[in-house]
Formats: structure tokens, C-alpha cells, sequence
């Protein structure tokens, strides 16, 4: 979606923004550079996904943002029938996906699959991650969407 105004789901959701104390601020603004970061521990080399202050494995409290490719697999997936904000009604149905990064200590992250919202989906399908720019919101965010590879 790179250089387009087409969004998957319609606007009037929720800007995602980072919490007060800037913990995922590194997640969001990678995603506005195109650039998929994960959270890795340089001490026992863990990673991670949501952010967190601490390792999950050491308890170590200077983890680094490792940039990764936005490939994996679906894990999990549900096609999404119930709309659960208001700006979605009459948008649906629409898939959403648990993709799973092998190659970034098989991490998961929740998404939505692009497409047609009826194809079929399966269970270790490989997936490309798709960055949608929202330039024209205030304040300007990116997401990160899965298209089946």
C-alpha cells in the first residue's frame, strides 16, 4: 500500500499512537520508515513483541529495537464478522491475523489480512507485511497490514 490512499479497514478508528511514556514510540515511527522493529535483549538475546520496559527471559532493562523483515506466518486467524468500534459497521466481514517471525525468535503480532475478506486462509500460510501510510491524519501513523506471499 506504499504510496497509496487506499486503506484496508475505513478511517474513524482510533489514531494508534505510542503511550504517554514513549514506550512503543520506536515500534510506530519505525513502521512511518517503512523499517518492521522488534525488541531484542543484548543480553540473552531474546525477542520480544509488544514492547516492554524489561526482558521477559533476564529482566534486563536495556533492550535494543532490531530492525527485522516483515515476513512470517499465520499463526492464528479469525475472519471478523461483529464490529468492534462504531467506524466499522458496514465494513465488515474482514481478517484479522496472529503472524508468527521465525527469524525474530518467532515473535507473534496481530494484523489484518489484505484481500478479499472471504479467501481462504490458512494456518502457516506464508505472509508479506504491507506498510499503509495514513499521512493526512493527525497526528500522520503507519500500520503494518499481511498479504499472503
Amino acid at each position: 500500500m506504499s504510496g497509496t490512499n487506499h486503506y484496508y479497514l475505513p478511517e474513524g478508528l482510533p489514531i494508534p499512537v505510542a503511550e504517554p511514556d514513549g514506550l512503543s514510540a520506536a515500534f510506530w515511527k519505525g513502521l512511518r520508515e517503512e523499517c518492521l522493529l522488534v525488541q531484542r535483549c543484548p543480553h540473552c538475546h531474546t525477542w520480544q513483541h509488544g514492547p516492554e520496559w524489561l526482558c521477559h527471559r533476564c529482566h534486563a532493562f536495556d533492550l535494543e529495537w532490531a530492525q527485522v523483515e516483515p515476513r512470517g506466518q499465520i499463526y492464528s486467524w479469525e475472519r471478523v464478522w461483529h464490529p468492534a468500534h462504531a467506524a466499522l459497521r458496514g465494513h465488515t466481514p474482514y481478517l484479522a491475523v496472529l503472524v508468527e517471525l521465525p527469524h525474530a525468535g518467532s515473535v507473534r503480532m496481530v494484523g489484518n489480512l489484505l484481500g478479499d475478506p472471504m479467501q481462504e486462509v490458512s494456518i502457516g500460510a506464508d505472509v508479506i507485511g504491507v506498510f499503509e501510510h495514513h499521512t493526512g491524519a493527525l497526528p500522520p501513523y503507519s500500520l503494518l497490514q499481511w498479504r499472503l506471499a
